[in-house]
């Protein structure tokens, strides 16, 4: 599969989560044949786990694995510090994302440990994530950790 194909795979993923009345933002893992072995979206509202970010339910789902150097992450969306904690943890040397307008992630530590970042800009996750910030700033505020005024 190609970054955009796998990209293509997270929006299904954040649709769904859309659909479930959560967050629009999903993630796949991916091995190094482009053949997706793990898939995840934002279930922190569905589940009312605050760490049940896209990347983190997609990592767990993959489960016990030695192959992790090997993967790639696909996401809708920049990962935040945690989402990128977890992938640095388990040295996934290559992420791609849909976009950073909306929201930049952590971006800098990923580069500082020698992962390649790959910024798809891709519209259509801009679109979602923009849509949703702006009909749903309560959820995507507590997402994020900030705190009500």
């Amino acid at each position: 599969m190609t970054d955009q194909e796998l990209l293509n795979e997270a929006i299904k993923e954040a649709q769904l989560g859309l659909s479930e009345g959560g967050l629009p933002i999903g993630s796949v893992l991916a091995d190094k044949h482009g053949k997706i072995v793990a898939r995840g979206h934002n279930m922190r509202v569905q589940s009312g786990d605050p760490t049940a970010h896209a990347e983190t339910v997609c990592i767990k789902t993959a489960g016990r694995r030695r192959d992790w150097h090997t993967l790639t992450l696909a996401s809708t969306l920049s990962p935040c510090i945690m989402c990128t904690g977890t992938s640095l943890l388990y040295k996934i040397p290559r992420v791609v994302i849909g976009e950073n307008q909306n929201f930049l992630g952590a971006e800098d530590l990923f580069r500082q440990h020698g992962v390649k970042l790959i910024n798809l800009n891709d519209p259509k996750c801009i679109q979602m994530m923009s849509d949703f910030i702006t009909n749903h700033p309560d959820l995507w505020n507590e997402d994020i950790g900030i705190p009500e005024d």
